[in-house]
């Protein structure tokens, strides 16, 4: 053990050229020696610098097994990276190294640029994790941001490593299309996603997949990875294209953003046919729990029609049977009962809507999907009370307080512009739409007639609709106090927002709420009937604080009860102020005395 003063000796002896080798026993050792901590962490560090600092020099001249593993333990992965690179790390090393690390994709980018090195550094690829396969060939160059003039450019990739890393990272995707059944339970986590992105979008596949657009002739018929670049160029091609175009625009001044819309498809006519046996997904036609993914497969059926709209015509009879085969495997037209939790019902339907108008030509099917558009719950549509947000949005617009203007605030517009799109489908039975039309709200009606493309037949079909009372639009308008001054009755009328379907609604409860507790004609049963936690926790606590005063007065077991009332857990029951109020009776009204 040396002193630790002398650590910049050592190391300036270890990276001096004439050093005897007899020498270079006794200089690691002292180097790779650790030192006391009577001193402090201090000296540890100073010749941990040191060693950094003198390891590429000592591995250059040491070959023996024992002194090589000794120096190669105190290298990080970045310089055992950069010494492979280098060729001071050979093969031969990587017992000692993978002894400390497991395999990474620096090393095997340093191994793969000496040619007797590369089929070593190539068998190391199923040992990485994940999309670390992909990052050998993105971590090819890994100075290609900070190469400066004059720098020597990064050579060639080898093929073999290209192919080799494009086969490992299309291979997770080919073994799942094999046996895309996974382990218990998985169907039921699955219900959350609305179609197989995350099965099939193997990031690390389509980042290699980009890098060879000139292949993909190729690689669609290959005996076992095929099936899974087809499925990548049909997810991926198009929108990551459209992506590159937009973003191409978005710096060049010259360029319309249109320009991104009208560029080459990325896919030719002759890629999109080889394509087409992955297009319906066969791999997973026969998963378990059939209504999810019968859904989901219809569902990124249509995304990659809609990516790709030449597919309508190059595989129209395809599409038709497949929707047909889901529609009747997943029993997709079985309307389930709603159940309270179910936050995603009427997306589900409306989705299932959407695709069969993309995909459908089977009338019944199609007649199903407007009915079951049609059974959905009107939507509420409110209009807010003025503030400074709305004007600073929309300005001085006057056709922001219009039916159909409002009806999209929220999208609750997507009922009638899914029925649109059945009706644009030329097998949709005219009746089907027609009825569903009757079912409508009026400001659907109304952003049918401003908004909705779709054939003249339907356009007249819902203008067409008879309206209840012409005065009334179907909006509920929150007034201001001083519009409210005018009413004969102000207190009626906010009564008549918490009597209206808009409490009911999610997305505009809290808008009617809010309005009520900000009116200055509010009486105190109209606080009573609003939710606790909007009353306590999302306003002023001057609102409640002298009702909470005069019922709890002195009594210790009403202020117990109140506090543990108050908890407003997300998934508790909702109750209303009132209630609370009533709840705090049941206590016991023994007075604190002092």
């Amino acid at each position: 053990m040396v002193n630790a003063r002398t650590y910049p000796l050592w190391r300036d002896l270890a990276m001096r050229e004439d050093l005897p080798k007899e020498a270079l026993k006794t200089v690691i050792d002292a180097l790779c020696t650790p030192a006391p901590h009577e001193f402090g962490r201090r000296d540890e560090e100073r010749r941990e610098e040191a060693l950094k600092a003198a390891l590429p020099a000592l591995l250059a001249r040491t070959t023996a097994k024992r002194l090589r593993a000794r120096l190669l333990l105190h290298a990080d992965q970045t310089m055992l990276a950069s010494l492979a690179a280098a060729g001071t790390v050979s093969v031969a090393d990587l017992p000692a190294i993978l002894r400390t690390y497991r395999p990474w994709p620096g090393l095997i980018v340093g191994l793969a640029r000496h040619p007797d090195h590369l089929k070593d550094a190539i068998a190391l690829l199923p040992r990485l994790v994940g999309d670390e396969v992909e990052q050998v060939v993105r971590d090819w160059d890994p100075v290609r941001y900070t190469r400066r003039e004059g720098d020597a450019p990064a050579p060639p990739m080898p093929g073999a490593l290209f192919d080799a890393v494009l086969e490992a990272s299309l291979t997770p995707l080919a073994a799942f299309l094999l046996h895309p059944q996974r382990e218990d339970g998985w169907e039921d986590m699955s219900s959350y996603s609305k179609d197989w992105s995350l099965e099939l979008g193997s990031h690390a596949g389509w980042a290699m997949l980009a890098r060879c657009p000139e292949r993909w002739a190729e690689l669609v018929a290959h005996p076992t990875l095929g099936a899974a670049v087809q499925h990548l160029l049909l997810d991926k091609a198009e929108t990551r294209a459209l992506e590159e175009a937009r973003s191409r625009t978005a710096f060049t001044v010259d360029e319309e953003p249109a320009a991104a819309e009208a560029a080459e498809p990325a896919l030719s006519k002759e890629l999109l046919r080889a394509c087409l046996p992955a297009l319906c997904l066969p791999e997973l036609s026969e998963l378990p729990n059939p209504t999810v993914s019968a859904r989901r497969t219809l569902h990124h059926i249509a995304d990659r029609v809609r990516n790709n709209p030449r597919l309508t015509e190059l595989g129209a009879d395809q599409l038709h049977a497949a929707a047909d085969a889901l529609v009747d495997r997943g029993r997709l037209l079985e309307l389930p009962e709603k159940q309270d939790n179910d936050y995603e019902y009427e997306g589900r339907i409306r989705r299932l809507a959407e695709d069969l108008a993309l995909l459908g030509a089977n009338p019944d099917h199609l007649a199903g999907a407007c009915a079951q558009l049609a059974s959905l719950d009107q939507p509420a549509v409110v209009s807010p009370l003025p503030s400074r947000t709305l004007i600073r949005v929309f300005g001085e617009d006057p056709d922001r307080d219009r039916p159909a203007t409002l009806l999209e605030r929220h999208s609750e517009h997507r009922r009638a512009q899914a029925l649109a799109a059945l009706a644009a489908n030329p097998h949709t039975p005219h009746a089907a739409v027609s009825d569903a039309l009757a079912a409508l709200h009026s400001a659907e009606l109304a952003w049918i007639a401003e908004k909705a493309d779709g054939p003249d037949w339907f356009l007249d079909a819902a203008a067409a609709v008879p309206v209840e009372n012409e005065d009334e639009d179907g909006v509920l308008r929150l007034l201001a106090d001083d519009d409210l001054d005018q009413h004969p009755d102000p207190a009626a009328v906010l009564q008549s927002w918490l009597d209206s379907p808009a409490v009911d609604e999610s997305l505009s409860r809290s808008e009617v709420y809010r309005a009520v507790i900000k009116s200055r004609h509010r009486t105190p049963d109209h606080l009573l009937q609003l939710p606790a936690d909007e009353v306590l926790s999302r306003n002023e606590p001057e609102l409640s604080l002298q009702i909470l005063l005069d019922r709890c007065g002195r009594s210790n077991d009403r202020w117990r009860a109140l506090a543990a009332a108050m908890t407003f857990e997300y998934n508790e029951e909702k109750i209303t102020f009132g209630q609370l109020l009533d709840s705090l009776d049941h206590a016991p009204a023994r007075a604190q005395t002092s």
